[in-house]
């Protein structure tokens, strides 16, 4: 049970504002049991709240996953998912949601009906685009975006009123749209790295 709560402060530690975010449910959840074995959650799917799939050599989004009604914390990290379910948003529960080093190469236009989100690591995958939905996202209070492909920022993100970080580090993104990009969300820590002598 502590691994899990250990789980959730190395993703936060990873930004420099660390300590000055308090996600409620991060003190909480870890007084769930974590299940690392979907043949052993599959027993009692009533009782799956934190899921850690990471490293489980995945090849797709395993749909078992929706038996799961009341998880809340998904780790799916370093698995080969190169695709999200449309029907990612029947995971209404779903507080964090961990998908580093999957090979994805998009999010689901579906993803902004997870409206409990608080936390979205997609770090270090082949994004291009955020869907207009990721505005939808309205209790979303961190978003660990780094390294990915992204060239398209859409104008909904100004309805994120919540988020307080985002990472945007080892993106290509030249100076004028870095400055839209905080322009659009004037309350949050984002982390860019130096902007780019390029086009978008």
């Amino acid at each position: 049970m502590k691994k899990i709560f250990f789980l959730i402060l190395f993703y936060f530690s990873v930004t420099i504002l660390f300590s000055q975010i308090s996600l409620p449910d991060s003190s909480t959840i870890k007084n769930y049991k974590e299940y690392n074995n979907l043949n052993e959650a599959l027993l009692n799917p009533e009782k799956v709240i934190v899921l850690n799939l990471r490293r489980s050599k995945l090849t797709k989004f395993p749909p078992e996953i929706f038996l799961f009604k009341n998880l809340q914390f998904l780790d799916l990290s370093k698995n080969k998912i190169l695709k999200l379910p449309d029907s990612i948003y029947l995971l209404s529960n779903l507080k964090y949601l961990i998908l580093s080093k999957t090979g994805l190469t998009a999010l689901p236009d579906s993803i902004g009906k997870l409206t409990n989100l608080k936390l979205l690591n997609a770090n270090q995958n082949d994004i291009a685009k955020l869907p207009f939905s990721f505005g939808d996202l309205e209790n979303l209070e961190v978003a660990d975006l780094w390294s990915n492909e992204l060239e398209y920022f859409p104008q909904s993100l100004s309805k994120l009123k919540k988020l307080k970080i985002m990472d945007l580090r080892h993106i290509l993104i030249p100076l004028k749209n870095q400055i839209q990009i905080q322009s659009m969300l004037p309350n949050t820590k984002i982390h860019f790295s130096a902007p780019c002598q390029c086009a978008w």
